[in-house]
């Protein structure tokens, strides 16, 4: 996709979102000059799902720039981005808070996550159900976790033109996310909606939005 089009979707798609959304450029597999021209356009917050590609860009784009790994996170790789990524999207199992605790302890860093719920139908999605979110976040090891700060949940809904059905699964998180947060004031983010379905999640309730298809251009997947 040319940097005019790069440019002038960001814009589209930024005039249109309510101040309290967060907009992450979701920029896995495009090429640097893609992320460049988004950069220049001012976008600051990009997601990557691997994290050999995400280190890669780190090293040679900008340093203000906010990284998310929004992909599924394999514990034995947490190591190679621990230095420097701001926020972690797919957090699905204690063990894996554990690992980036101690990653981020080597470089002296508190790394925010998100914990991922699993709202959809599908078997394939990762994530946790919301009683074992609820005894995550109830339990007296987590507090043992210095180096980590869960700031809120993301959900992955069903891939589906079924506009009801999302809906549905987005409201069940954000009403789970609103009595959560009660007594967890540190539970501010919650990141829901991607290209296709992004203006329905922040309808109910989504604050961080994931759009990359709708920027960069379409892959030959989902994104």
């Amino acid at each position: 996709m040319n940097s005019n089009m790069i440019a002038k979707n960001l814009q589209h798609i930024k005039s249109n979102l309510p101040e309290n959304v967060t907009l992450v450029a979701v920029s896995k597999t495009k090429p640097i000059s893609d992320l460049q021209e988004a950069y220049d356009e001012g976008q600051r917050i990009f997601g990557e799902n691997k994290i050999q590609e995400m280190v890669e860009k780190y090293d040679v784009l900008p340093k203000d720039i906010q990284w998310h790994m929004i992909g599924h996170l394999q514990r034995n790789k947490v190591k190679y981005m621990a230095h420097f990524v701001d926020l972690i999207h797919g957090v699905d199992s204690f063990k894996t808070l554990k690992e980036i605790n101690k990653q981020a302890k080597k470089h002296d860093r508190v790394i925010r996550c998100l914990l991922q719920a699993r709202i959809a139908e599908e078997e394939t999605k990762f994530g946790l159900t919301f009683d074992e979110i609820s005894s995550i976040l109830a339990s007296e090891e987590l507090l043992e976790l210095k180096n980590i700060n869960i700031v809120g949940f993301m959900g992955m809904a069903t891939f589906t033109d079924n506009q009801q059905q999302l809906k549905g699964e987005f409201l069940s998180l954000k009403n789970f996310f609103d009595t959560l947060k009660v007594n967890h004031p540190s539970l501010k983010t919650l990141s829901m909606g991607m290209s296709g379905d992004y203006q329905l999640a922040i309808e109910n309730g989504s604050n961080m939005v994931r759009v990359g298809s709708s920027i960069f251009g379409n892959r030959n997947y989902n994104t």
